[in-house]
């Protein structure tokens, strides 16, 4: 088993079998697996999943990082790919992924010559960074701070596992990682205005309890006001999100309000908990 495929799952139906579509090719004819663990969803992600020959865990939700290092923890190939289930993986990175990781032999044709490329990379380094292509509102925003937007997501068995915390989660491995030469993720994320304030709102909640835990806590202007407004202005203006036209500002513009609720929340958490 070389190449195991992890990613977690709740209510996916929309997203899954795009996903799964984009890696089947890599994990067919013995050479990988996709492990699938979902936190009980009602709609048609699970028999999707099935369908495509995913190993599906259903277990309750224990947080992001838990629930993805559950999954990581049940993989058996050589090298661990983890994806979230919006991501797809496009086809110049699938062919990359075949060379390079199931050490695949590459041809191409130069001034009429089959070069023949053999596979190195897989034996010299621990944990690769991908590129990911973020679409919002249907356009692809290479701006902000979106693009290339690297992404920690493939490493050896038994180095890497994700840091426990209620949001943003990052993998943490050990050894050498390096930037996959080619080819990119693509993030098919928040296809309606509604999907992205959910989303926002969720994850503004989770932030809060961490900004709780930091003791940042008080009623601050700085950073229900500054903060935000400073975000907006080094994203959309410095970072050129302005580019990505009308796109571009809503989701600058509301990511900034996004910081602005976390900052809230975690007041009115710590106001609840007790006096401030």
């Amino acid at each position: 088993m070389i190449l195991s495929v992890v990613i977690i799952t709740h209510n996916e139906e929309a997203n899954i079998g795009r996903t799964l579509a984009s890696v089947q090719p890599l994990v067919a004819d013995g050479k990988g697996e996709i492990i699938v663990i979902d936190s009980g969803s009602t709609d048609r992600t699970v028999e999707i999943a099935k369908s495509f020959g995913a190993k599906v865990f259903v277990e309750e939700w224990k947080g992001y990082a838990a629930q993805k290092n559950s999954a990581i923890d049940k993989a058996t190939g050589n090298w661990i790919l983890s994806l979230d289930a919006d991501e797809e993986v496009d086809e110049e990175l699938r062919g990359a992924l075949r060379h390079y990781i199931l050490g695949e032999t590459a041809h191409s044709v130069r001034d009429g010559v089959d070069v023949v490329r053999k596979s190195l990379l897989a034996t010299t380094v621990t944990a690769l960074q991908i590129h990911r292509k973020n679409y919002f509102l249907g356009r692809w925003i290479r701006h902000g701070g979106f693009w290339p937007d690297p992404k920690l997501r493939l490493f050896r068995q038994g180095v890497g596992r994700f840091e426990e915390r209620a949001v943003h989660e990052t993998l943490q491995v050990t050894g050498n990682n390096r930037q996959f030469p080619t080819g990119a993720l693509l993030h098919h994320s928040y296809p309606t205005l509604s999907d992205y304030i959910d989303h926002m709102n969720r994850y503004s909640s989770l932030g809060s309890e961490m900004a709780v835990a930091k003791g940042q806590c008080g009623f601050s202007l700085f950073n229900i006001v500054v903060r935000p407004a400073a975000t907006f202005i080094y994203n959309y203006f410095f970072r050129l999100g302005f580019l990505d036209g009308r796109e571009g500002l809503l989701l600058h513009l509301y990511h900034a309000v996004y910081v602005s609720w976390k900052y809230a929340k975690a007041w009115e958490l710590a106001r609840k908990k007790g006096p401030s």
